[in-house]
């Protein structure tokens, strides 16, 4: 494929999802990659790091390689930023990949299309693989979000300039007519008002609880976000090694397919409300959580998380 835009693939300890990642990415030929490591927690951990950086040695394309492999650990946070403030202070676009998320091959030139159309557009913040909407109305290739998945997504410089870990401007913008129009749902708005609240009091006081989150409030707060039109990310790495995902459920693996070429693209760049309702119900832990409360908790849910339970209770499925 020869792939001109970069890559970025983060790794720890993961040795045999490492390789899928490794030989996806391999596939797709890319003419400059960034790999990026965090050292072991412990010295049980080493033997693990090490298994894992061999996965990515070999390679066999006309490629330039960079590493950033540290020595010692920096946590998932701190590692995932200082890998992405690294590769854009070389670079004005890349896709960013961790050690989990599996990409079919339509990413690579999905992501390159999306990058290079919207390069000069600042209305659109971030690419991302991943695809939650239950029906594709229409033929168009992708839509336009406000959440910047990031199991296997793609951004400019530019954009990732608005990133501020504190999250600083939180407080004032929270008083803003927009922070409550941002989201579509009761349930929604509760859910990501009050994680940015516990986000921000956690980070302005030095302790980094998320690097991803922190990204999604500059993101909805500056821009939109593309989403195709199917899911083109598979995440591969729940279980007892994940930093976060050791359980991820209907989350996990989840089938990826194919775009047609050449893409077709939206008539109208605006939001697509219900991609987002759809999205939020099915991508955040807070949201299933939800769903698996009692009856009574129900009462004042959307009408599509009281139906689900209605059918449970007679014997259906979700």
């Amino acid at each position: 494929m020869n792939l001109d835009l970069p890559v970025l693939l983060v790794i720890h300890r993961r040795p045999s999802a490492t390789r899928r990642v490794f030989q996806a990415i391999a596939a797709a030929q890319p003419r400059r990659l960034f790999i990026a490591a965090d050292g072991p927690a412990s010295p049980g951990d080493r033997q693990a790091c090490d298994e894992t950086r061999a996965a990515v040695r070999d390679i066999d394309w006309e490629c330039e390689v960079a590493h950033d492999f540290s020595e010692s650990n920096l946590g998932l946070n701190r590692r995932m930023i200082s890998a992405i403030d690294w590769v854009f202070r070389q670079s004005e676009a890349a896709i960013v990949l961790e050690d989990d998320c599996l990409p079919h091959p339509h990413f690579f030139g999905f992501c390159a299309s999306m990058i290079a159309r919207y390069r000069d557009d600042a209305r659109v913040v971030h690419v991302s693989g991943e695809c939650y909407r239950r029906e594709r109305p229409g033929d168009d290739s992708y839509l336009f979000s406000k959440y910047p998945l990031a199991w296997g997504w793609a951004t400019w410089r530019r954009a990732w300039s608005l990133f501020d870990a504190r999250m600083a401007s939180w407080p004032n913008f929270r008083s803003q007519p927009a922070a409550g129009a941002l989201f579509d749902s009761q349930d929604e708005r509760r859910y990501w008002m009050s994680t940015f609240d516990v986000l921000h009091r956690e980070q302005s006081a030095g302790r980094m609880v998320s690097w991803d989150y922190a990204w999604y409030y500059a993101c909805m707060t500056h821009g939109l976000s593309i989403h195709p039109a199917v899911n083109l990310v598979a995440n591969i790495g729940s279980g007892p090694l994940a930093s976060h995902t050791n359980d991820l459920g209907e989350l996990s693996n989840r089938p990826t397919g194919s775009l047609e070429e050449p893409l077709r693209h939206p008539a109208l760049l605006a939001r697509d409300r219900q991609a987002d309702l759809d999205t939020f119900d099915l991508r955040f832990p807070g949201a299933v959580l939800k769903r698996q409360r009692s009856f009574g908790h129900q009462i004042g849910r959307p009408a599509r998380w009281a139906m689900r339970l209605v059918r449970g209770i007679r014997g259906g499925t979700r």
